[in-house]
């Protein structure tokens, strides 16, 4: 389970075989793994080793594909940070994990200049500035490798149950947890995912969301192990998607389903682009079942929905069986066991509602330094989730709601997926977002944001009325709608239903 075993082989056995895309930058694997040793090799000869946290503060670069694998190599910890996090974030982040250096790009150094004197562990000297080579207090990154070997890096020892990585699963609002996931959980990335995704060292795997959300790793990991073909693209565009999987005969793409809507609504969309395309994955917020039927309609037979927390837990539903459970999100794949569980820890039959529990081979050894988090999410070794769902009769979970986005109004629990899945309907509406807001009468009652597609001219009211008028029931009805042209979101395209909330009641006061 050598994570740092895996270019190094490439290199020798498929040296001369496209390993990365970015740009106009293209890297066999021979090239590849000098760039990463190159970087392995100036890492440790600053002292940086094993368990010594490298964080990052970069959009999507080669850079960054060269630090996880150089820190793969010399043991170091990596900590991805999201390059849209506040300054205060990038403090605290910084802080909680003691970094000890940070790799910055001349679009987030102002943020790092202004927090590095409250983070005590971050030295001076190793703050790496990617995309200039000239600016105070940084070093150029091509600088900082210069005169390195690109030979092997001296081999610290690394175990398979040492931590590969943290990944923050908040940072810009409350407390952020660092999810710790070690060698071992990486490992099992590549083998998992590869035979999820039926990838192999042909394929050609596109990623076109940010490599900072744990999400990126289930295509990022089983692609490099392979020795396949990874494009990385700096930003998502739905024109270049189009374009590059046509041009580049792509096999396998991951996408959030933000960018799925995006993508099919995009005058460049053409499904006879996608001709090459094997695996289609869904990741990060529930798709809807419209959304669903619509891509099965266009791009039949590709779609791959994953239900999972980077804590450690997943279910797939695999395109095999998409048509007969597709409004499911699949099954526990082999080694993960799936249960429903009740306030009272009973464990729930069929059909009805609780807590979905798991565990499995990918679940973390913890959040960073906060057992007290740790204890209440792992309890016997399964992971409590905090999302609600329940599982038919043949074991396929559904998906109704986070306990903390449920809603109480007049006693009744309201869940909001079941109004997105109705207001998604609407021709109109081009995504959908349904949270609870504060009431006199009801305590809580339900409000809806929604994007509109192209020039939509639904307004707030006429929404408002078609939505209350189709939905299952007098409690599901909507107090109010409110029309955005974008939803705030996180670094995994998931809209924040508590930055909704709170616009909504500023406007309101």
């Amino acid at each position: 389970m050598k994570l740092a075993g895996i270019l190094e082989r490439h290199a020798q056995f498929r040296s001369g075989h496209e390993a990365v895309q970015f740009g106009g930058q293209r890297l066999t694997y021979r090239q590849f793994n000098a760039r990463v040793n190159r970087l392995a090799n100036a890492l440790q000869r600053t002292g940086i080793g094993k368990g010594d946290r490298v964080a990052t503060l970069l959009p999507n670069c080669v850079e960054l594909l060269d630090v996880y694998w150089a820190s793969a190599k010399i043991g170091a910890v990596v900590v991805p940070m999201s390059p849209l996090l506040q300054r205060a974030a990038v403090a605290q982040l910084l802080g909680q994990a003691g970094a000890i250096t940070v790799f910055a790009h001349t679009s987030t150094a102002d943020e790092v200049d202004a927090v590095r004197a409250q983070v005590a562990a971050l030295r001076s000297d190793l703050c790496i500035l990617v995309g200039s080579e000239q600016r105070s207090g940084f070093t150029g990154y091509e600088n900082f490798v210069s005169g390195a070997s690109d030979d092997e890096p001296i081999d610290p020892g690394t175990e398979p149950d040492d931590p590969y990585n943290i990944i923050y699963s908040s940072g810009t609002t409350g407390d952020p947890k660092g999810i710790t996931l070690s060698h071992r959980v990486r490992w099992n990335y590549c083998t998992l995912y590869a035979l999820s995704w039926r990838m192999t060292p042909e394929s050609v795997v596109l990623h076109t969301g940010s490599l900072v959300f744990n999400g990126a790793f289930m295509t990022l990991m089983p692609s490099i192990y392979l020795g396949a073909r990874y494009i990385l693209h700096s930003i998502f565009d739905p024109a270049e998607v189009v374009k590059t999987v046509a041009r580049e005969r792509v096999s396998h793409v991951m996408l959030v389903p933000s960018q799925i809507v995006a993508l099919l609504d995009s005058p460049a969309f053409d499904p006879r682009a996608f001709e090459t395309l094997e695996c289609l994955v869904t990741i990060g917020a529930p798709l809807l079942l419209e959304q669903k039927q619509r891509l099965e309609t266009l791009l039949p037979g590709k779609l791959h929905e994953l239900y999972g927390l980077a804590e450690g837990f997943q279910t797939i539903l695999d395109k095999t069986t998409t048509g007969s459970k597709l409004a499911s999100v699949g099954a526990p794949p082999p080694g993960f066991d799936l249960r429903i569980v009740g306030e009272d820890g009973r464990d729930m039959k069929p059909g009805e509602v609780g807590e979905i529990v798991g565990r499995g081979p990918i679940l973390m050894s913890g959040y960073f330094n906060r057992p007290d988090l740790t204890a209440q999410a792992i309890r016997n070794g399964w992971l409590y989730s905090g999302d609600l769902g329940y599982v038919d009769e043949d074991g396929y979970l559904y998906l109704v709601d986070r306990k903390k986005d449920m809603i109480k109004s007049g006693g009744v629990s309201v869940y909001p997926r079941d109004i997105e899945e109705v207001a998604a309907t609407h021709p109109d509406i081009k995504e959908v977002s349904v949270f609870g807001v504060p009431d006199e009468k009801w305590g809580e009652t339900p409000v809806a944001a929604v994007v509109l597609r192209g020039n939509a001219s639904l307004d707030a009211e006429a929404c408002k009325a078609w939505i209350n008028g189709r939905v299952a029931a007098k409690f599901q009805r909507i107090k109010d709608v409110v029309i955005m042209e974008k939803f705030p979101s996180n670094a995994a395209g998931k809209a924040l239903k508590n930055k909704l909330r709170d616009l909504f009641l500023s406007d309101r006061n």
